[in-house]
């Protein structure tokens, strides 16, 4: 997993690179490689990173003492 977020993180910078550069060249025609990057980007990189970060993370350990938390917080206000 670590490797293929390595791997859509460096076709994320090079599409977003080729698409300036087409821009540069030629205006207006680089804007399709900026948009598939950002399409990388959103779609592909960013899910994956969650679910890799948070695979083995005792999240609902966290989200039940926030909300413990949360209750003293509000208890104490009234």
């Amino acid at each position: 997993m670590k490797y293929v977020l390595q791997i859509l993180l460096v076709g994320f910078f090079c599409l977003i690179g080729y698409g300036f550069y087409q821009n540069s060249v030629i205006p207006k025609s680089g804007d399709k490689w900026i948009g598939l990057g950002v399409l990388v980007l959103a779609l592909g990189l960013m899910p994956l990173f969650i679910i890799h970060r948070y695979k083995r993370s005792k999240l609902k350990e966290f989200l039940d003492s926030q909300m413990n938390k949360d209750k003293k917080e509000n208890s104490e206000n009234q």
